[in-house]
């Protein structure tokens, strides 16, 4: 079996190119790094080590790469590919989109027999923004042929790994927790056989659970260290006032997902303590500047902070620790973060209630503005005392 995985980077080789080889595939890597792509191709393996007592290691072999501006050997191996997988970032999809729907052109050509293309990204939907990106990239009637051969499932990932660097090119480090979960009803032909995805039929509940859960804590101790002047995420992880607030902001958002899901309490609620467990692992040590940075994507109406407070307040659940976070996120005046710099600027020139509605999407007087303001007054009272 052949899977053609687009992204030799640490989430490509520490996470899905591992599962891949683990399940029997032969794993091709497309990367436009060269010097990746040559050392993976002169070695054929690398190593995982996870975050954790002893630094375990384990060996990925029968492996090697293809440069990604080679769009004719791409093509031919998505040709004869078993699965197609990404892991390049939401912004990179559109570029490896010609490439793909080069492969997609000679597959069905030559080989007319199902695929499964998975962004594997952390994104809403990504597979479907890449598959518009590839037909885009077909003829008409490629794309018929392909809508019904071709199969582009969404998916939801969720693996931590820090920002590293190694003597060795290759070495990836990894947190041991990982989820892979792929919408089971988008798949085309047979259901790929990987230990460690889990399919399902509705993948709404996962992929807000991941975001409401992970992205939302993960955002909440960034901001909230930041103001108390806290450098990396474990760091703030060990000051009390950031830990009750993180706590506080995913009993909020799985209050929401409970009622909106019909998730089992008890059940979600080890699900959150195990996130804000990985959240204090020393060896997965990340700066809250990095965590923190493009807060305008991270205040938009649907993402991780001001999307859960909005749906909170409609089932009557008080997002007062959202609050504190969206509040934090405003005060986020990181000097090299471009978002960041814009919000400070509207906060000078214009005021509170100006920076609020125009970089949160938060309607004027809508209820969720008051816990907001006053959350932001308890913010000035924590950074008066620090």
């Amino acid at each position: 079996m052949l899977a053609v995985h687009f992204g030799a980077g640490n989430i490509g080789r520490g996470f899905i190119g591992q599962l891949l080889r683990q399940a029997g595939y032969e794993v091709v890597f497309v990367d436009v790094n060269t010097a990746l792509v040559d050392e993976l191709n002169q070695r054929k393996m690398y190593h995982v080590q996870l975050a954790t007592a002893g630094n375990p290691q384990s060996v990925v072999e029968g492996v090697r790469a293809i440069h990604g501006q080679d769009v004719e050997a791409v093509a031919a191996a998505i040709a004869s590919a078993d699965l197609v997988t990404t892991a390049v970032g939401p912004n990179v999809l559109g570029q490896i989109s010609g490439a793909i729907a080069a492969g997609i052109a000679k597959r069905l050509a030559d080989n007319p027999r199902p695929l499964n293309v998975i962004a594997c990204e952390n994104m809403i939907g990504g597979s479907a923004k890449l598959k518009e990106h590839v037909f885009a990239g077909l003829s008409a009637e490629l794309q018929a042929q392909a809508t019904e051969l071709i199969g582009f499932p969404n998916a939801a990932v969720d693996r931590i790994v820090p920002i590293q660097q190694h003597e060795d090119k290759l070495l990836v480090v990894v947190e041991p927790f990982f989820e892979w979960v792929v919408d089971r009803s988008q798949l085309v032909g047979d259901v790929p056989q990987i230990e460690g995805v889990t399919y399902v039929d509705d993948l709404a509940p996962y992929i807000e659970r991941k975001l409401f859960t992970v992205n939302t804590g993960h955002a909440v101790i960034a901001y909230l260290g930041y103001q108390l002047g806290l450098k990396t995420i474990d760091e703030a992880m060990q000051n009390e006032k950031v830990a009750k607030a993180a706590r506080g902001a995913l009993q909020e958002t799985g209050a929401l997902l409970v009622a909106k899901y019909g998730f089992d309490e008890q059940a979600h609620t080890q699900y959150i303590e195990k996130i804000l467990a990985r959240f204090t692992n020393p060896l997965l040590s990340d700066e809250v500047v990095r965590v923190g940075r493009s807060p305008l994507r991270k205040l938009s109406r649907h993402d991780r902070l001001v999307g859960p407070a909005l749906e909170c307040m409609e089932r009557g659940i008080s997002p007062e620790h959202l609050g504190l976070a969206i509040a934090a996120a405003l005060l986020f005046d990181s000097p090299e973060d471009e978002e960041a710099v814009r919000i400070q600027s509207d906060l000078k020139l214009f005021g509170w209630e100006y920076a609020l509605h125009n970089n949160t999407g938060i309607p004027a007087g809508h209820p969720l503005e008051e816990v907001v303001r006053r959350q932001a007054r308890l913010m000035q009272e924590w950074t008066s005392t620090k």
